[in-house]
């Protein structure tokens, strides 16, 4: 598994990161519109939308709401946008610690359907609006996949070594709290690169150490609630698409959360 895990990394991430850093906003908002619509599909089915021509529907919904954002959402909404799904992020939190497997709820197709859409588009909407700011977007952008990705590397193995504590046995059996203070380590290191990069005060420096972990912590939530979702359903991986990942949601579910909590802590310091 970890031998799969890593060859996919070393195809993807070259990929992504020339991406990110040569292509203009628009093709990467392409790109990413493609993600997430396969994204959506698999967010259908954790749904329970297990007949095909409503996974295509739910997915034409997406590639609507994804096409009528770019062309005619005005600039001045997307920070309300954002805002609003760093709340729900706050309530997902809530939702995973007060989870008990036994007291599951019945499943409603409809409303999972509708958080995916919460889910899916404003972490789409955050990492555009990130690329195209002025000199810096490239950058932060891939910055913030960086962050996450070394969160999970760090996770990994720190979990692996001295994982002992587990951190929602519930929701995720496999996850442990040391893994996340691997992550949070993996973070602040990632932080100081900012640092270096950005050149600021000593006040907001701290600050932009302070949203890195933030940014860590709310990856960790992204991650754990696909893993509800998963474990409401029954199912092991959202898909199969990515060897040693399993499918696309399985690669970008920390990225859900962090990315609109990224560009909201940016928005507040002024930095975006």
């Amino acid at each position: 598994m970890l031998k799969q895990r890593v060859i996919t990394a070393l195809i993807l991430a070259p990929l992504v990161i020339s991406s990110v850093l040569l292509l203009p906003t628009a093709y990467v908002a392409l790109l990413l519109a493609v993600v997430v619509l396969v994204g959506s599909r698999e967010w259908a089915r954790l749904s329970g939308f297990t007949a095909l021509p409503q996974q295509l529907l739910y997915t034409l919904l997406m590639l609507l709401l994804l096409g009528c954002s770019y062309l005619w959402l005005p600039a001045a909404w997307i920070p309300a946008i954002i805002g609003i799904a760093v709340l729900w992020w706050c309530f997902v939190l809530l939702r995973i610690i007060r989870y008990r497997s036994e007291h599951t709820p019945s499943e409603n197709a409809l409303l999972k359907g509708l958080e995916g859409i919460v889910v899916l588009l404003p972490p789409w909407l955050a990492l555009v609006t990130l690329h195209q700011i002025p000199d810096f977007g490239p950058g932060l952008m891939l910055f913030v996949l960086m962050l996450i990705w070394s969160a999970d590397v760090g996770a990994y193995f720190a979990g692996h070594r001295w994982g002992n504590h587990k951190l929602a046995p519930q929701v995720s059996p496999g996850k442990t709290r040391e893994g996340v203070y691997g992550a949070m380590v993996s973070a602040l290191l990632c932080g100081v690169v900012l640092l270096w990069w950005l050149d600021t005060s000593l006040l907001k420096s701290m600050l932009i150490l302070l949203l890195c972990l933030v940014t860590m912590l709310s990856s960790v939530v992204g991650d754990l609630f696909e893993s509800l979702l998963k474990r409401q359903r029954g199912m092991k991986d959202s898909g199969t698409l990515l060897p040693g990942h399993g499918g696309m949601l399985d690669r970008i579910d920390s990225l859900t959360a962090a990315a609109p909590v990224f560009l909201f802590g940016l928005t507040l310091l002024g930095v975006a």
